[in-house]
């Protein structure tokens, strides 16, 4: 009988991406794939560890391995994986660990799945992980995460990833369009740019080969895929020349998350990000200027160590004040080996809470805000799934949700509706625009 294998994923879009690349390997060699709770005889949880709450997720996830199939291998990787192999060894039925680097090769590394006596622990220091490895996450109809570059060389205060990921690096501008070009020929009709840094695209064995403007100007010319979307870019890399070729783009669509993670340029100081607020600015009223129903999303950390209500206010009325679409909060968590931890000044945990939740409130008034200035357009909806009230629902170009009367033949199809209302649970109610 073939042998089984189950995968959980935590955390960001590149890490699904990469799970859906290594379920394909595990196809190749003759395993089958299967879900969680379907007693496998492997598993794979792929981690994060950007908040603590992402560590405390994965040994849950263990558990309930472990109780589902008694017998199972489990196996850990990720960003989580490579920080703290040695802790995670010490989690109750964990098989092995591996890191960024030998994550891709773990069928070669694990001894055909035989669990050991002693857990293994397989993770070389990240400054080794310089090779690029192409990933794509398949399986869904609709959407495809294709990574295009990782690593990051930025080392805010905050953030552990450079020390899970290392540092910035790319695939081949060929590689990725070749990538491409499989993918046009499955039924996928939107590809989602991902990367640990996406803007930065372009570095090659440490140096600078290409633009990320390259790359978007070159999927542009692919047939095949309807839609392209970038699924985060730092705004000190986000130039005029990529706003303005993704306003006149049939393929790239209008819309961008920007993190922004403080409005206060005193704490973005302390964090080490490489722009203040009125570069921020800058970017979000030059998109507003060339595509006036772009989606704009936020990423923002509330909370940072140091962080007093005076900045805390500056942010809040600074999200206020700009046409953003939504936002994306985070608590801030402490992460070893973060120079953030040198900054004294703890913000108590119930304050952190409390700016969370004013945060989420706004996005929701931002959100809601940003629907009704879209009632009354015409744009076109990618269909995805059938919900709870026998509706369909997909999103448009500018990513607004969308729900249809039910129709089969919709899913996994692009069709032109009006937007009309916006019903009871902020989903945008419509009707088809004949052809």
């Amino acid at each position: 009988m073939m042998r089984t294998v189950a995968f959980y994923t935590l955390g960001c879009k590149l890490n699904f991406s990469e799970t859906s690349t290594i379920a394909r390997q595990f196809k190749e060699r003759g395993y089958r794939k299967v879900n969680f709770s379907e007693t496998p005889d492997i598993f794979i949880i792929n981690t994060c560890s950007v908040t603590e709450n992402a560590d405390k997720k994965c040994r849950k996830i263990v558990r309930e391995a472990r109780q589902i199939s008694p017998d199972a291998y489990i196996a850990i990787i990720g960003c989580y994986a490579q920080l703290k192999p040695n802790e995670i060894i010490e989690i109750q039925g964990v098989d092995a660990v591996l890191g960024a680097s030998e994550k891709f090769q773990l069928l070669d590394l694990l001894d055909d799945f035989v669990r050991p006596e002693t857990p293994k622990v397989l993770a070389c220091d990240i400054d080794q992980a310089t090779t690029f490895t192409n990933a794509f996450s398949y399986g869904d109809r609709t959407r495809t995460f294709l990574k295009v570059q990782d690593g990051c060389n930025y080392n805010c205060s905050f953030c552990t990833i450079p020390l899970a990921r290392g540092k910035s690096r790319s695939n081949e501008l060929e590689n990725v369009l070749k990538t491409a070009r499989e993918i046009a020929k499955t039924e996928v009709k939107e590809v989602v740019l991902t990367g640990v840094n996406t803007g930065d695209y372009g570095i090659i064995d440490g140096r600078r080969k290409y633009r990320f403007l390259d790359l978007v100007q070159e999927l542009d010319k692919i047939e095949g895929i309807d839609r392209f979307r970038i699924s985060s870019i730092e705004p000190n890399l986000l130039s005029d020349e990529l706003i303005d070729f993704v306003a006149h783009s049939e393929r790239f669509v209008p819309h961008f998350h920007l993190p922004l993670q403080s409005g206060s340029d005193e704490i973005l100081a302390k964090m080490l990000r490489r722009y203040r607020r009125d570069l921020y600015t800058d970017r979000v009223t030059k998109i507003k200027s060339v595509m006036p129903f772009a989606c704009i999303g936020v990423d923002v950390i509330v909370g940072f160590p140091s962080e007093s209500e005076q900045n805390f206010l500056d942010t809040y009325h600074f999200l206020n004040e700009l046409p953003i679409s939504y936002l994306h909060v985070f608590t801030y968590s402490e992460r070893e080996n973060t120079k953030a931890l040198d900054i004294s000044e703890i913000v108590p945990r119930k304050i952190r809470s409390e700016r969370s939740k004013m945060l989420r409130q706004l996005s929701e008034k931002k959100r809601r805000y940003f629907y009704q200035e879209n009632i009354g357009r015409t744009d076109t909806v990618l269909f995805e799934k059938r919900n709870k009230e026998n509706q369909i629902e997909g999103f448009t170009r500018n990513y607004v949700r969308v729900i249809l009367e039910y129709n089969n033949l919709l899913i996994n199809k692009l069709q032109k509706v009006e937007l009309n209302k916006i019903n009871g649970k902020g989903l945008m109610e419509s009707t088809k625009v004949p052809s």
